[in-house]
């Protein structure tokens, strides 16, 4: 099995604080995808930019302490694109595509903006939708497996989120962003990996720290393994790892038969 963990971490130092190294290392996955890394280069250890001896890839932002996205590889990539090519996305690290042509596979750690901090981030957050849906079509023709894993920022469905009915007016479960996720799964043709394995789980990710959200499990599942078809079919398992708490988030373990 090929194991692909997708995992917002809050803070890539905080994680490690609370053993998310040493879980990278007992999980043996071959491939972590890391968000919300919340550190510039030149504040990553060796033990951050390497864990375990993996080769680590990273685009981090501009702006100290925000954002920013890694790939940790058992194996070295081929290539590395560090962002979309559009500045003021990539100004704030929120993609990089990792590439293994041994096994034509293409892996993508991302972190979709979150509008709720304020209306102009909600319009931030639907350019980039719209900047990155040709993107994913395009990919969809190079023929490879390609894996989009990361925090989404949208919870699709009732069932992705517990509060639905006190949620549909906030960012994150609005009936726009949900749309644009409809039209990605359904005329583009990507796959939504959990919600095809698991049609009844409802899978969540993130929970507020608010009002002991995780601990009365009010969650949402907005971190997801969107893929192509050819690698969709070869997906064998998923599972959501609760075992210990790295940061407001857990991460999303997928196996492929790869």
């Amino acid at each position: 099995m090929f194991r692909i963990i997708s995992a917002n971490v809050n803070g890539i130092r905080s994680a490690a604080s609370k053993g998310f190294i040493e879980y990278i290392q007992a999980t043996n996955a071959d491939i972590v995808c890391v968000q919300e890394l919340k550190a510039k280069e030149d504040k990553l250890t060796d033990q951050l930019k390497n864990p375990n001896g993996m080769h680590g890839v990273w685009h981090c932002a501009e702006k100290a302490g925000y954002s920013g996205v890694a790939i940790y590889s058992k194996q070295t990539p081929d290539r590395v694109q560090y962002g979309l090519g559009i500045e003021q996305f990539d100004n704030e690290g929120r993609f990089i595509r990792a590439d293994f042509d041994d096994k034509n596979l293409s892996v993508i750690s991302l972190y979709l903006p979150s509008g709720t901090s304020a209306e102009i981030r909600q319009e931030y957050k639907y350019q980039f939708l719209d900047a990155f849906l040709p993107v994913l079509q395009n990919m969809l023709v190079e023929g490879r497996h390609v894996v989009v894993c990361g925090d989404w920022n949208i919870a699709h469905h009732n069932i992705d989120l517990k509060n639905w009915k006190g949620n549909q007016k906030n960012s994150g479960f609005l009936p726009e962003e949900r749309a644009w996720l409809t039209k990605l799964l359904n005329e583009v043709g990507w796959v939504d990996t959990w919600r095809t394995l698991y049609p009844l789980e409802p899978g969540y990710t993130w929970w507020s720290n608010r009002g002991q959200a995780y601990a009365k499990d009010v969650g949402w599942r907005i971190d997801y393994h969107i893929t192509t078809p050819n690698l969709a079919a070869l997906v064998k398992s998923a599972h959501v790892y609760k075992d210990e708490k790295f940061s407001d988030h857990a991460p999303l373990v997928v196996d492929y038969d790869l």
